[in-house]
């Protein structure tokens, strides 16, 4: 059983590619997929948030001279792209999926309405909310944060492929320290770089608790809903 009625799962675009370093890898769209799926069967409300980069990175196209603003736009449409591919997986695993726009393609998705989306929600279906927060200069980051706190969710999720927040990164630095638990302000305070500061500062205004954790160890999504204490979790002032 969830401690959590409502949740929001942010996802890196990186974690559809699987072993590779672009693109969409279909057998772990497929087994992220059923994960996910499972974790429906136990009645929590789903939202969730993907983001790009395995298509396509905004700021790092800036940085090379291309105009932020329109290197943002693609950025967001490379979250479309992969938001169709998790609606078809879902749907495939047997989870009625609806995707909603930031940014109006109604010919693809639906656009984002906040009463529109928690209905779904409260009907069973799982919502991925795709192109960020439709404007240029904000990451999928506060995207989810944003979305999270609109829908009322109980809990922002974000996985990644590392198991938690440390002290520094753990892959050049073989003494870094892992935090089961750390404040918000403690994070922004440290600069631990695995949210942008916009959305530690929302999700701590909001009082939204995050949990950070590894996404690569199978039924763990479950263990965490069911309040395991897996990777990290931010939450207070500290």
């Amino acid at each position: 059983m969830s401690r959590y009625g409502r949740i929001l799962l942010k996802l890196s675009g990186e974690v559809l590619a699987g072993d590779a370093s672009f693109g969409i890898d279909p057998e772990r769209v497929k087994a992220l997929a059923a994960e996910v799926a499972e974790v429906t069967q136990t009645g929590v409300q789903i939202g969730l948030v993907v983001g790009g980069g395995n298509f396509f990175r905004g700021v790092a196209a800036a940085a090379q001279k291309m105009e932020r603003v329109t290197a943002d736009h693609m950025g967001m449409l490379a979250t479309v792209i992969n938001a169709l591919a998790l609606q078809d997986a879902l749907e495939k695993a047997g989870a009625p999926t609806r995707v909603m726009t930031a940014i109006r393609m109604d010919s693809v998705a639906e656009p984002y309405i906040r009463r529109r989306a928690i209905r779904h929600l409260e009907k069973g279906r799982l919502v991925i909310f795709a192109a960020g927060t439709g404007n240029p200069f904000f990451t999928t980051d506060s995207g989810a944060a944003l979305r999270a706190i609109e829908i009322g969710a109980d809990l922002l999720l974000k996985a990644t492929k590392v198991d938690g927040v440390y002290d520094k990164d753990p892959k050049k630095f073989a003494d870094a320290v892992r935090f089961d638990k750390l404040g918000y302000d403690e994070v922004i305070a440290r600069d631990l770089q695995v949210m942008d500061t916009a959305a530690f500062a929302l999700c701590r205004d909001s009082d939204l608790p995050l949990r950070i954790f590894d996404m690569g160890q199978p039924g763990v999504l479950l263990r965490v809903l069911r309040g395991e204490d897996i990777g990290t979790l931010v939450q207070g002032r500290g």
